[in-house]
């Protein structure tokens, strides 16, 4: 009797399933403010050097006072002649005018970290992703230590902790430790709830399950979160409030139990067992303690073999030892990169585009819910490789077709133009991230799936240094940084074929499995233009 078989029986789809799921999609709300929350305390106003002269004058007349400046931002005048201005030979600005989203004020205009000065707010940034680094790698071997649940709710409060912390800062040193705080949980908060659901739905139902929930309360998190700050004027606010929903993770053992199927692999079968009974009264099933006792003597005789073949546990590295373990690692590595710098930057760059970052952030926001539904509809006809593969291969040719159409067009006149290629783009780089996350919790075995996952996030969060210096490309040629971003995401569809498919698969549960996984497949197989015979493999739908 393994796991699969007897939640079947405790209930993979009933009543404790509906609220897992409204738990993880309470933790999508929270993960959409959280992760994306550098990106609205940092969006920057038309601005220009303050001076006496332009006390009286509109918007409009400042802007085309300063349009006839090389730096109309940063320039400070010495004075203004019949409607042009003379820019000063020496000295900096001082103090600068805002014309002001709604009277929204940001982290940069707070704190005047503007021209000269908006490396701090950068530095800031990098702190973030710094602390996304250290905190995945901690949280994920907590996960496979002490558990899924502990191990979320700290990652949470650890989370909501340095937004709290930061809405008190003052100096660019304050907000770079705060900002590392707050990117600690910036991954495992929303993953490490993946994986709870992952481990407790319906195998049938998992693809519709976390997908569905993912695209309306992680969409409604991004839509709102722009006009929340709007209302409440201020990124102290903005950041104040928003932690305070984390408190209710607290609240969270009450509703849901430790991951069964971790315990087991543990060795801990009577825990597993005690978390499947209280399943199963949720559920309202009646399972007899005999079929308890069949899972526990599965989970003794499957361990005993294990050690037979190797003595030592399963660990991260083991997933190094042998040869198709390594290989698929390596991929997974490799493709975080490339789908995570490419959904990091495609999803906040929002600035320079003829319309309101507000706005165009919040309107393409949208996009999740129709990204979501394509995996849906899609992922178990045309498999979790075909997914992968062609969603980062139309998203490497829409990217590329973005950057080359905006240094074309006149981005005013363009404006909705371009916000929907824009959205286009997200919708992709959506697609391509969320059947990521699937895919390598499926390939990566269960004793090691929390730290693996981890691992392979770490990777792709501590590649997104480079986002940064990919966006500053666009000062050499406009479109570059979307060519050099279309180029990695095509290198990534290649690399899927080197993957396995997981769709129709028993999935690993031990790094034995993992090895063995999938080992008659060739490379070029998908689902949805061949078949397998059926005695290849044990089938368990996905």
């Amino acid at each position: 009797m393994d796991f699969d078989s007897l939640l079947e029986k405790c209930g993979n789809y009933g009543r404790y399933q509906f609220v897992l799921l409204l738990v993880y999609g309470y933790t999508n709300i929270m993960s959409s403010m959280h992760y994306f929350a550098q990106t609205i305390i940092s969006f920057t106003p038309e601005h220009w050097c303050q001076h006496e002269l332009l006390e009286n004058l509109t918007y409009t007349e400042i802007r085309e006072i300063y349009s006839q400046t090389e730096n109309p931002s940063c320039t400070l005048l010495d004075d203004i002649v019949n409607g042009t201005p003379i820019a000063a030979d020496f000295g900096e600005c001082e103090d600068w005018i805002f014309k002001y989203e709604s009277g929204y004020q940001s982290v940069t205009t707070d704190l005047k970290w503007i021209c000269d000065d908006a490396v701090k707010g950068a530095i800031g940034q990098s702190f973030l992703y710094v602390g996304s680094v250290l905190g995945t790698i901690l949280f994920g071997f907590l996960a496979d230590k002490i558990g899924r649940l502990p191990s979320m709710m700290l990652s949470t409060l650890t989370g909501a902790a340095g937004d709290f912390i930061t809405s008190f800062v003052t100096t660019p040193h304050a907000f770079a430790a705060s900002r590392f705080i707050s990117g600690m949980s910036i991954d495992t908060l929303f993953y490490l709830s993946y994986i709870m659901v992952f481990e407790y739905l319906d195998p049938k139902k998992r693809t519709f399950g976390l997908n569905i929930i993912m695209a309306i309360f992680y969409c409604f998190g991004l839509v709102m979160s722009p006009w929340y700050a709007i209302w409440v004027g201020s990124w102290r606010k903005y950041l104040l409030i928003a932690s305070l929903p984390a408190l209710l993770v607290l609240f969270y053992p009450l509703f849901i139990v430790e991951s069964a199927q971790w315990l087991a692999t543990k060795g801990d079968y009577k825990g597993a067992v005690r978390c499947l009974k209280r399943v199963a009264k949720f559920n309202k099933k009646q399972v007899e303690e005999s079929v308890f006792d069949q899972f526990i003597s599965h989970y003794e005789e499957k361990m005993a073999e294990e050690h037979k073949e190797n003595e030592e546990k399963d660990t991260f590295t083991g997933l190094f030892r042998t040869p198709r373990l390594r290989k698929f690692i390596i991929v997974l590595f490799i493709k975080s990169m490339i789908v995570t710098i490419s959904y990091d930057i495609i999803s906040r760059n929002m600035e320079g585009f003829g319309s309101s970052p507000f706005m165009l952030f919040s309107f393409t926001s949208f996009v999740y819910i129709p990204a979501g539904l394509t995996i849906i509809l899609l992922q178990n006809r045309i498999g979790r490789k075909g997914m992968a593969c062609g969603s980062l291969f139309f998203g490497g040719l829409v990217t590329a077709a973005t950057g080359i159409l905006v240094a074309l067009l006149d981005l005013k006149e363009h404006a909705i133009f371009v916000a929907c290629m824009i959205g286009l783009g997200r919708y992709v780089a959506i697609v391509s991230y969320e059947a990521e996350a699937q895919y390598a919790a499926e390939i990566i075995p269960t004793s090691v799936r929390g730290r693996g996952v981890a691992n392979i996030h770490v990777v792709g969060y501590a590649f997104s240094f480079l986002s940064a210096y990919l966006i500053y490309l666009s000062n050499v040629f406009k479109p570059l940084p979307s060519i050099v971003i279309a180029v990695l995401m095509l290198i990534g569809a290649a690399l899927c074929f080197l993957l396995p498919e997981t769709l129709n698969q028993k999935l690993p549960e031990t790094l034995l499995d993992g090895e063995h996984f999938c080992r008659d497949e060739k490379w070029y197989y998908f689902p949805c233009f061949s078949r397998k015979k059926s005695n290849d493999v044990e089938v368990t739908k996905l």
